[in-house]
């Protein structure tokens, strides 16, 4: 078994060569990109670290390496997070790869709101995860605790990707604090609000579960000025609970909802003010191309968005969160 994978693996080196591209080096051969380098987490004791914390900690500041972080089976209980020492820094590493969402699983116990709480925390450039799962466990029913906001993990860093990742809990599961980010293929679940904040974000082709009454989304933009925003597109939405697509955290909010799987437990109403105040019309909900029965748009609330198809084309488009850089295309996958 060890030779078998170790073949491709030797195999896989023949014509590589180091090559930078805007700063940042990797691996490529072919037309295919690898990182610069490697760190296996291991509990088991069998890799470099047994802690995710430890793995990151070991990638220095002003980094320009790409690093892959490859995260074995198991449960970590943790709340690894990498700040970025100012405003200019360029941290390159690249977190994962698990062994998918339902092997690798980091856990954390904690309600002490989105800026304390969450159980994973980016709040540095330049991250690509993939294949592992995120849980704040303390709404757990089993817990018997009162709800309370308890993060899974907040996104603050700018160009960050996440592929067949899964983020588990109740009230504001998932932070989208500010930068663009891609999430594909991925699972959000939760009850009240469990997608908020100001990121400029697109999801695509990912399962949205319900586990309660309450709301989706919770975006904050704050201004008409702001280019942030959610868009899903050809996404899922499920549950055991009815739901609104979303409601205004701050006054400009905006969310589309795009080519969208909507089963009968959204509410037909769609969206909710939050706290009528008259500006209901500054936010920006819309949906376009949804289907299922909950995709009905005959009994929205009348401050419902009807975008012409240029504005929504272009928000359902991966150049929405990709430009001017086209940074997707430089993330070794």
């Amino acid at each position: 078994m060890f030779r078998l994978f170790l073949v491709p693996f030797i195999f896989l080196l023949v014509g590589l060569v180091v090559q930078e591209t805007n700063g940042q080096y990797y691996k490529k051969v072919g037309n295919k990109i690898f990182p610069f380098s490697t760190i296996v987490v291991d509990q088991s004791g069998n890799g470099h670290f047994s802690t995710i914390q430890s793995a990151i900690d070991s990638i220095p500041f002003y980094n320009t390496n790409w690093v892959a972080i490859r995260v074995k089976a198991g449960i970590y209980r943790a709340s690894p997070r990498r700040k970025s020492c100012d405003p200019t820094e360029q941290i390159l590493h690249y977190i994962g790869r698990g062994l998918g969402k339902r092997k690798t699983i980091v856990e954390w116990y904690d309600p002490d709101g989105p800026e304390r709480s969450p159980t994973f925390s980016i709040l540095a450039d330049n991250i690509h995860v993939r294949c592992m799962s995120f849980r704040n466990s303390y709404n757990n029913p089993i817990n018997g605790n009162r709800k309370l906001r308890a993060v899974a993990t907040t996104v603050s860093g700018d160009k960050v990707n996440f592929f067949r990742v899964a983020f588990y809990g109740y009230q504001d599961t998932l932070y989208d604090a500010n930068g663009r980010h891609y999430y594909k293929l991925c699972t959000i679940q939760g009850a009240v609000d469990f997608i908020f904040g100001a990121g400029q974000s697109l999801f695509e082709r990912c399962s949205i579960s319900v586990i309660g009454g309450g709301f989706i989304t919770a975006q904050g933009r704050e201004s008409p000025n702001d280019t942030n925003g959610f868009v899903f597109k050809d996404c899922h939405i499920f549950g055991n609970a009815n739901t609104y697509l979303g409601r205004p955290w701050r006054p400009y909010a905006r969310v589309l909802f795009y080519k969208t799987n909507m089963t009968k437990i959204v509410e037909p109403s769609g969206w909710d003010s939050w706290s009528p105040d008259g500006r209901e019309d500054l936010s920006t909900y819309a949906e376009y191309g949804n289907f299922g029965p909950g995709a009905d748009t005959s009994k929205r609330v009348s401050w419902a968005k009807k975008l012409d198809l240029s504005t929504v084309e272009n928000m359902a488009n991966l150049n929405f969160i990709n430009t001017p850089e086209e940074w997707i295309n430089y993330q070794p996958f």
